[in-house]
């Protein structure tokens, strides 16, 4: 087996691993090597041909593909090797990566230190549970997104469509734009796991009728899909007897949720989180390793991929520092806790006593709320939140004062039902 040394080494090649290795390279580091199993760089932005990319990031509203061409020009114009059509297979613990590809088969690389940015996968029907029949015509969002967008080719023509993620709500609006009749879009949860805009503008702009607290109990046909069967779900989210209704449609897309990629991690022996399903960082975005990094949606699913180059960045900045062994800040052990109110939070844990943005989700729709920050019975932190959604990443900014006042424990983030004035 080929062995090679580097000391940076990203595995991942789309919006996460490209800022990374972008931000890496800008704080000195020339020896980097980016990994990336599809022919090309740039990741699922490739078929995500809509716009709404780069608000927050470039000032400017562009698609997806070229979003991740801005990237692609800056890891180029920076001369940053990466290899495509390269599988990681294996990762251990002291950073030695094992990959292979057609050109030098199976080889290992020896790395300095690791930025893991493998992003993430759609839940499939069989993660589902769904009843019936396995008839053609079923297809999770983003494989019909390449279908539609990258292939030109229509899944269907009469569309039902399970969970209102952005990816299913996205795909609401193009199959119908490309001819398609989309019946009704089905939530199991009684509010939608998307973006509002993204309600409006997919769904509402083309009366498209969202169906919340509802799921498909039901797949009927033999050869293609001919129809399903959608019930009301109660509070338990068990369906309801008596409220079952057949919509007939040769098509389900399912846009049931995003899996972070961590196989990798996991084989590392890196803890994982058991809400964001990916690993426990702190805000330096390292893992309980040393010297490996995550960032981007293997870390945690992000709305907007503006924040997972943010992300990105303070791995790349970070993995440098690392191979360098700089400290510049005062060392803390500070782990953050949620109220169940807040689901969760990146990073977990605080270990410098430096300005850090924590990003969080809460775990259903709250109004007229106050983002309480608190330690020992103190609050540091209190701002009022006119309305909070799971479909909406959400994040606040904790102070190196606070931390340096807290040095160990625990820091507390939840929602108050009213405005204290206590700090």
């Amino acid at each position: 087996m080929k062995q090679i040394e580097k000391e940076l080494v990203i595995i991942g090649g789309g919006p996460a691993g490209l800022a990374a290795a972008v931000a890496a390279y800008d704080k000195g580091q020339r020896d980097i090597l980016i990994l990336e199993r599809d022919c090309a760089l740039g990741g699922i932005l490739r078929q995500c041909i809509h716009n709404g990319f780069g608000l927050h990031r470039f000032g400017e509203e562009l698609t997806g593909p070229e979003y991740a061409h801005r990237y692609v020009e800056m890891v180029s114009a920076r001369g940053i090797p990466y290899m495509t059509e390269t599988m990681v297979t294996e990762l251990f613990p002291d950073r030695t990566v094992i990959a292979r590809n057609a050109e030098m088969g199976i080889f290992e690389i020896r790395a300095g230190a690791v930025i893991l940015a493998m992003g993430c996968r759609e839940r499939p029907k069989g993660a589902l549970g769904i009843a019936g029949a396995r008839p053609a015509g079923i297809y999770t969002a983003g494989t019909a997104q390449k279908f539609v967008n990258v292939k030109g080719m229509m899944p269907g023509r009469e569309v039902v469509i399970l969970g209102s993620g952005d990816i299913g709500l996205i795909m609401a609006r193009r199959m119908t734009l490309e001819g398609a009749r989309v019946k009704a879009v089905c939530e199991l949860m009684p509010y939608s796991g998307g973006l509002a805009r993204n309600i409006e503008q997919c769904l509402n702009d083309f009366n498209i009728p969202l169906l919340l607290s509802h799921t498909v109990v039901d797949i009927h046909g033999k050869e293609r899909l001919e129809a399903v069967t959608v019930a009301r779900v109660d509070e338990s989210r068990r369906p309801i007897a008596g409220t079952e209704q057949t919509i007939l449609c040769d098509t389900l897309l399912l846009s049931c949720g995003l899996i972070p990629e961590n196989e990798l991690t996991a084989m590392a022996g890196i803890p994982i989180d058991r809400v964001t399903g990916g690993a426990r960082v702190n805000g330096n975005r390292e893992s309980a390793i040393p010297g490996i990094f995550a960032c981007g949606n293997v870390l945690h699913v992000h709305d907007l991929v503006d924040y997972v180059s943010e992300e990105a960045a303070i791995a790349g900045e970070a993995a440098v520092r690392f191979l360098r062994g700089e400290e510049k800040n005062e060392r803390i052990s500070v782990s953050v806790k949620t109220d169940g109110r807040v689901r969760y939070t990146v990073p977990q844990l605080l270990t410098e006593a430096k300005d850090t943005r924590l990003y969080f989700r809460v775990s259903d729709v709250f109004r007229d709320k106050s983002i309480v920050l608190s330690a020992g019975g103190k609050v540091f932190y209190e701002k009022k939140a006119l309305k909070l959604a799971p479909g909406e990443m959400e994040t606040v900014t904790v102070k190196a004062e606070w931390l340096k006042e807290i040095r160990e424990g625990t820091l507390s983030i939840g929602l108050a039902d009213k405005r204290r004035t206590s700090k």
